[in-house]
């Protein structure tokens, strides 16, 4: 706390929880904002909700000052996306009020597509459509014409979670509300469809090992200083890779038409990972929160890689055997061409999935490291099996 103890903040919070609004006022006048902050966070919905409506108009405007500087939503959340430019009436209204009070808000507002609607406490109780507005008798109450089921969702619910609310019940926005179910403003369609090509953006750099600071006319020394650390970074893998045909040179040098085959089980490699690792990332994006379907689709993305490798593995021999090749070298192509698309498919799936569950950005995960980590296995599968299987 700024000015004041925790001692005091538990005194005001038992002051609200007792009734005791005129000592909490005599109290808190002097209060720092950020000591409202702490207050309101310490003190349950229902009475916090109590107190923000009981308070004097001086109180009421600290407050909010409070909830905007201490609560400020996580990025990527409803409560980080809302706007409070709604549309609301009293469910209590008649239809001739609502239209007087739809008219007076419609101006401060883009678009007027539903209406909520709301009891005495601004709790959410239904919607009401501009045409349902328009056709009802006017001595009708809103209470009788709304739609009692208005989809909404909280402040700290993710904006994927916000997408598909949206998307599957065709909203043009989404009322957000908070523990207590008072409105507090809306999620639009438009504002989740651009955060969504933000980061949609954003992955794709990532994807491409470039940072998402570097803009389209970035000067090349920031141009320079964005990529050049995803190059070093990738430094490792390309270092284990050559570290494995170092280890088996003994077998290279021995049996020098392996070299022609690296590149292809290395390559094909690659590719088949950077498929994986794009259906992996769009699992995540789609569907967050569902393990048992991520382990799943580990074992689906082995099945297909496996699966592939065989079916290119058999050509890859058949074209060795034709260049002049023994049918021993081509059996070692084939069945390391299957067994690193096998690979390929679980590292694509596994590592965007662990980078999710350790709260990282699964789209770090980039083709590029996925490629440098195929090239190690598929140089160690073929010059591991080529070595004892060459004479």
């Amino acid at each position: 706390m700024t000015n004041s103890t925790p001692d005091i903040t538990r005194e005001l919070v038992a002051l609200v929880r007792e009734g005791h609004l005129a000592a909490f006022i005599d109290r808190a006048w002097n209060l720092p904002v950020a000591d409202f902050g702490d207050v309101l966070a310490a003190l349950p919905a229902a009475d916090r909700s109590r107190l923000i409506a009981e308070l004097p108009p001086q109180l009421t405007r600290r407050v909010a000052a409070a909830i905007a500087r201490g609560s400020q939503p996580r990025t990527g959340t409803a409560g980080s996306l809302l706007t409070s430019h709604v549309v609301q009436v009293n469910a209590a209204d008649t239809i001739a009020l609502a239209v007087e009070a739809v008219r007076r808000q419609a101006a401060a507002i883009g678009d007027l597509t539903e209406i909520f609607v709301v009891d005495g406490a601004r709790r959410l109780s239904g919607v009401l459509s501009v045409k349902q507005l328009l056709v009802s008798p006017p001595d009708a109450l809103i209470r009788d014409v709304m739609h009692r089921n208005a989809m909404h969702v909280g402040p700290a619910e993710e904006q994927a979670v916000v997408a598909r609310v949206i998307r599957r019940y065709t909203l043009t926005s989404v009322a957000v509300v908070d523990e207590s179910g008072r409105l507090l403003g809306r999620v639009t369609a438009d504002a989740v469809r651009d955060v969504a090509v933000d980061e949609a953006a954003e992955d794709l750099l990532h994807f491409a090992g470039v940072s998402s600071g570097e803009t389209a006319d970035a000067t090349w020394s920031l141009a320079v200083r964005s990529r050049l650390p995803w190059l070093y970074a990738n430094l490792a893998p390309a270092f284990g890779a050559a570290a494995v045909v170092f280890f088996f040179k003994g077998t290279l040098l021995r049996v020098v038409t392996l070299a022609v085959w690296l590149p292809v089980v290395a390559g094909v490699g690659g590719n088949a990972g950077t498929q994986a690792l794009a259906t992996a990332v769009r699992r995540l994006v789609l569907h967050p929160g569902r393990p048992e379907g991520l382990r799943s689709l580990i074992w689906r993305e082995a099945a297909i890689g496996a699966t592939n490798g065989l079916a290119i593995g058999v050509i890859v021999a058949g074209v060795a055997v034709l260049l002049g090749e023994s049918w021993r070298l081509g059996l070692i192509v084939s069945v390391a061409m299957t067994a690193n698309l096998a690979l390929a498919g679980v590292a694509g799936a596994a590592i965007p999935t662990v980078l999710k569950r350790i709260g990282r950005d699964p789209a770090l995960a980039s083709p590029v490291i996925v490629t440098a980590l195929m090239d190690a296995c598929g140089f160690a599968l073929l010059l591991g099996l080529a070595s004892r299987a060459l004479p």
